[in-house]
């Protein structure tokens, strides 16, 4: 693997298959424009999401087809919140259940717009870990400390140093 960098993103995603923006800046950014898309490619928007950020044009959108979580949570945090209500997308367990299919063709551009979803998260870690106790690899740590008093946030801080 080579680390490459660019003068522009325009450079950087020339002739890509997949593209992968997460920027975590909470405005109206744009990182990627319809003129920098070519036929088959995949975009991953995964960058922090809330209400009122985006980080691809309107025009980008539009030209994809698009792939979510969950939907309610996508329209109003996602990409597709500067789409209008009846703008369609898949939701992704559609295409894993075999409901619906994927990509349909190698031109296709397809638009992931993960906004994060917790129960998501927490089925990823828990196949990763599955997997990893099955083959024998990483070693079993406590994330969650015990604490003398729940109640007490700071009980594991420990004693305040004197200036």
């Amino acid at each position: 693997m080579q680390l490459r960098i660019f003068d522009s993103t325009a450079d950087a995603v020339r002739g890509v298959d997949i593209v992968t923006t997460v920027t975590a800046d909470k405005a109206n950014a744009t990182i990627l424009t319809p003129e920098m898309i070519e036929p088959g490619m995949h975009i991953n928007a995964v960058g922090g999401d809330c209400p009122g950020k985006t980080e691809l044009a309107r025009g980008v959108v539009e030209v994809a087809t698009v792939f979510v979580e969950f939907e309610p949570q996508s329209r109003i945090e996602g990409e597709i919140q500067q789409m209008p209500a009846d703008f369609k997308v898949t939701e992704f367990w559609r295409v894993l259940a075999g409901v619906v299919p994927g990509r349909s063709s190698e031109a296709e551009v397809t638009l992931f717009d993960s906004v994060g979803f917790a129960l998501e998260d927490f089925a990823a870690l828990g196949f990763m870990r599955d997997q990893a106790m099955a083959l024998g690899i990483g070693e079993r740590i406590e994330l969650l400390p015990e604490a003398d008093d729940p109640k007490d946030l700071y009980g594991l801080v420990g004693a305040p140093v004197a200036a």
